[in-house]
């Protein structure tokens, strides 16, 4: 190594800082390799005598300060040791850069493409961090701790005149092809869709080598598809038959010796309210009037942890799904057929065993009395909800006058809900009319009238209550018992900051004071744009404004429906954290001590994830069938408003159908458009032409890939 300097002047120390930060960039990208100090300065561009006479000084300081080792004289590694390393769940975009999100950490660590190493999307890795440049935080994957997953979907692309080929993902947040031998080819041929499972990935291979282990067929059919959406996430066909024996072996008779220790509610007017097409009922809603004058309501809610019950195979499946899925032309449930849509399942003219909350409610809706427990009840009437609005719209029908009262109250449940601080986002679902052959022949929306918000205030009061139940005592004062909360934290500041500035330029206005006024403001904007140009903009970016819900043992509180105490209780047939809520309840009511908090936490963390993974299987079979819809429509034009935009396109949502499509900015020939992410749109170098969030715009339908579930579109100018 070149001769030591002894002295370094203080007018260098600023230099030599930013040189050894690029040394440590570069070492880190190869946190395994030794280096000399001539392969350091050519890695970072520093070249010259000069240049070389300040790497080597920057390197004696890492080595003072200890951020780097000699391992043999004039070689260095890395010393991961001292460095700031953490550990995370490592999320790609399509750009093939990534974020990794850090327990603890507010904000995701940034990763280049060029330093992920061999991570996958939710990947859990180590990352060593730095500050390049003075900029945010970046940081570099070390090793990738625990695989997310193993098995892959894809397209298989054998390669001409040989026997191997490679597997294309069909995410693009997987950023590698995976190469596939001869011999674990698995019959499948050139162009097929295949489920793709890795082997292993050695060190220093660009791809890693896996075998194919399902044939799902060729692209862009119906069934090939949807398999591939359950293939990608994960989601079971079918369950074991061992859970299968079991769920059968269930008995599924109501036995005098069990009603004797329930509540005996079978003789009260009961019923449910569901759509159209639902075949499990999770609950139903039972009202007497009582002598002085109060109403007494039941919301009973099917008891299905008098059947699935801790350590049983049925319970462990019903745990790792943790909750069913709702794709557009099948549901994958939580629980087998015979107690989703039997035994459990609260059908009209059946006995069932439930588990109640029973309130007492005045005239203004106040719960005088509340009362939680075991019941048996008998539905007498099974209602749609376009049954239940019919009776509310007009007063005529069976039970009209019962559904009336309970609208009523639902009215004022409500009223009050938003008075204390609720946001009222009422956005509709997209649905799809489809013949034998599971082909889309209409599109609708699915929007909430009074029925359905008859249903929702008696589930939201039910939560409430039961979660207030467990959490204080007579006193009003916390217990600290353990229990499963849905919990929704306060929006981020600066999002909202953000939504504040950007409304004021359309005249609206927002109070960020306090968490009341924040609310308040919300709901008098989300009011004051209906009908407006820029509603569906405002409304997009204040839904963005907003955290995501999920699971916890910390009752921090729900900040969209304004509550403090919130737990999922009233669908067990379909979710999973709601049996965890019948278990603990039962277990308070017994008498039982608080059991262990990390244990529960764990269920709960579980119970997230595999939430979102739900919810992004639906999106995907969603994308897929608006895909197919609009293949009918290609070539033809139609107006649509912005609904998203980035720095390599915008996003066109048309209103009639909710179809998405992508416009890229390089197929906008008029002039070169730049991004300008603080005001949502993209703007012409030379004519000042803007495309913002919100726009109404000119379409035609060009492409329609069924594959990438993407639809391309094209602006039509005047």
């Amino acid at each position: 190594m070149a001769k030591r300097k002894k002295f370094i002047s203080h007018k260098n120390d600023q230099r030599l800082q930013e040189i050894g930060r690029l040394i440590l960039r570069f070492m880190n990208e190869r946190s395994t390799k030794i280096h000399n100090y001539k392969q350091i300065a050519d890695g970072i561009d520093y070249r010259n005598p000069r240049q070389r006479e300040l790497v080597i000084q920057a390197l004696h300081k890492l080595l003072a300060a200890q951020r780097i080792e000699e391992v043999q004289k004039g070689k260095y590694i890395i010393n991961l040791k001292i460095n700031d390393t953490v550990t995370g769940i490592i999320d790609f975009n399509q750009a093939g850069n990534a974020y990794v999100s850090v327990e603890g950490m507010k904000e995701d660590i940034f990763i280049h493409s060029k330093n992920v190493k061999d991570a996958l999307q939710g990947d859990q890795v180590l990352i060593v961090t730095y500050h390049f440049k003075g900029k945010k935080l970046e940081g570099s994957v070390l090793e990738v701790i625990k695989r997310n997953r193993e098995e892959f979907v894809g397209t298989f692309q054998l390669i001409n005149h040989k026997d191997f080929g490679f597997v294309v993902c069909d995410k693009k947040t997987i950023n590698t092809d995976i190469f596939v031998p001869k011999g674990k080819i698995g019959g499948a041929k050139d162009g097929d869709k295949v489920v793709v499972k890795m082997v292993e990935w050695r060190q220093g291979e660009k791809n890693p080598e896996g075998e194919i282990v399902r044939v799902l067929g060729a692209p862009g059919e119906h069934e090939t598809e949807i398999h591939s959406i359950l293939a990608e996430y994960g989601l079971p066909y079918s369950f074991p038959e061992e859970v299968e024996r079991e769920a059968e072996a269930i008995d599924r008779e109501i036995r005098e010796q069990e009603v004797a220790k329930r509540r005996d509610m079978r003789d009260v007017c009961t019923f449910t309210i569901d759509p159209k097409d639902a075949k499990d009922f999770d609950d139903a809603l039972s009202i007497q009037k009582l002598d002085n004058g109060n109403w007494e309501i039941g919301v009973h809610i099917a008891d299905v942890s008098h059947y699935v019950v801790p350590g049983t195979l049925l319970d462990e499946e019903a745990y790792d799904r943790a909750t069913s899925v709702y794709l557009v032309d099948r549901v994958v449930p939580m629980l087998p057929e015979v107690l989703s849509n039997e035994v459990c399942s609260l059908r009209p003219h059946e006995d069932k065993y439930t588990f109640s909350a029973v309130f007492e409610l005045d005239e203004n809706a106040d719960v005088v009395k509340e009362w939680f427990g075991r019941t048996v009840i008998h539905s007498d009437r099974r209602f749609t909800y376009e049954e239940a609005q019919e009776r509310i719209e007009t007063g005529t029908g069976d039970l009209a006058e019962e559904i009336l009262v309970m609208d009523r109250l639902a009215k004022i449940l409500r009223k009050n809900r938003i008075n204390n601080g609720a946001i009222t986002f009422d956005r509709s679902e997209v649905r799809f009319n489809l013949d034998e052959n599971n082909e889309p022949i209409g599109v609708y929306f699915k929007i909430s009238k009074d029925s359905n918000h008859l249903i929702e205030e008696f589930m939201l009061l039910t939560n409430r209550k039961v979660s207030e139940f467990i959490s204080l005592n007579r006193k009003g004062q916390p217990t600290g018992n353990t229990f499963i909360y849905r919990i929704h934290d306060d929006p981020d500041p600066t999002k909202l900051e953000a939504l504040r500035d950007f409304v004021s330029t359309f005249g609206y206005k927002m109070d960020l004071a306090n968490t009341k006024k924040v609310a308040e403001s919300l709901n008098r904007l989300l009011t004051d744009v209906k009908g407006k140009g820029e509603e569906n903009m405002i409304e997009t970016l204040a839904m963005r404004s907003m955290s995501k819900a999920v699971y916890s043992t910390n009752p921090i509180g729900h900040y969209g429906l304004g509550f403090e105490f919130y737990t999922h209780f009233t669908s067990p047939i379909r979710r999973y954290p709601d049996l965890i809520a019948h278990r603990l309840l039962q277990h308070y009511l017994d008498g039982g001590k608080s059991p262990n908090k990390e244990d529960y936490e764990e269920k709960s963390k579980h119970c997230s994830a595999m939430e979102r993974l739900a919810a992004d299987a639906e999106r995907d079979s969603i994308k897929f069938m608006q895909v197919k819809f609009m293949e009918k429509h290609l070539g033809e034009e139609f107006t649509g408003v912005i609904s998203g935009v980035a720095d390599f396109g915008f996003w066109v949502q048309i209103p009639e159908n909710g179809a998405e499509g992508l416009i890229k900015l390089r197929d906008l020939m008029d002039d070169s458009y730049s991004y300008d992410a603080k005001n949502h749109l993209v703007q012409g170098a030379r004519t000042g032409n803007q495309y913002q969030l919100g726009d109404e715009v000119k379409i035609k339908v060009m492409k329609a890939n069924l594959i990438q579930k993407q639809l391309d579109f094209k602006i039509i100018t005047e």
